[in-house]
């Protein structure tokens, strides 16, 4: 019988800190602001959490927000000079189109309009965030949001992108955005998507196989093992 051996990559997944978009409560998906000095406490937050592991290399979306992110974590890494960064698009935020930089809470109320709902908390617990993805791409005047098929495929591909360069029994750190976050989880892990949003700088864990993605644990902002 044929052995066959299977890839097994551990990924720690962070949101990145705070930025003024998220402290104005706007739409941030592609579009991109700095962290605020709350976001710079994150990030250096999460590095102080992960400085005990030995990453092979980093992995975060082209996004200055999370570009930012995984250089102050790795700072506090003492493995730092030997850890190779990618910054791949494909890890990126979900696009928004027509709304983004609108007050979040507007967006919600007119996207939610096509099925009588008013906020983004009655959205997401009637139709889950895969369906609301599809409401945005609905509503967004130019169709240039993306729908739930198309944040997928993109993100797939960024994953088999990070399969690509990394090699079994590697720990690797990856930095993204809270809803890309949170779908993961959802996906992979729908127990423990409890309906509460990704913190920044929050930590989730992840074991990443040829084939598919294990959440092992979500949303930690408090101490890791």
């Amino acid at each position: 019988m044929r052995l066959i051996l299977v890839k097994k990559v551990t990924a720690y997944l962070v949101r990145h800190g705070q930025t003024y978009m998220n402290l104005y409560n706007k739409v941030q998906g592609w579009i991109d602001s700095p962290l605020t000095e709350k976001g710079i406490r994150d990030a250096k937050n999460a590095g102080e959490r992960l400085k005990g592991v030995n990453f092979n290399a980093a992995f975060s979306s082209d996004s200055g927000r999370a570009i930012d992110t995984a250089r102050l974590i790795l700072r506090a890494n003492p493995h730092n000079m030997n850890i190779v960064s990618y910054q791949y698009p494909e890890l990126r935020e979900q696009f928004h189109g027509y709304f983004e930089g609108n007050d979040l809470n507007q967006m919600w109320q007119f996207v939610g309009a096509q099925v009588q709902k008013t906020s983004e908390k009655e959205v997401l617990k009637d139709f889950g965030l895969e369906r609301a993805r599809d409401l945005i791409h609905r509503a967004d005047l130019y169709n240039n949001a993306e729908n739930n098929a198309m944040f997928w495929e993109r993100l797939n591909f960024g994953f088999d992108k990070i399969r690509q360069n990394t090699e079994d029994g590697q720990q690797i750190l990856i930095v993204s955005h809270g809803m890309t976050i949170r779908s993961i989880v959802d996906r992979y892990a729908p127990d423990l998507d409890t309906g509460v949003p990704i913190a920044n700088g929050a930590i989730t864990k992840l074991i990443i196989t040829d084939d598919d993605i294990k959440v092992e644990w979500a949303n930690k902002l408090g101490e890791i093992k």
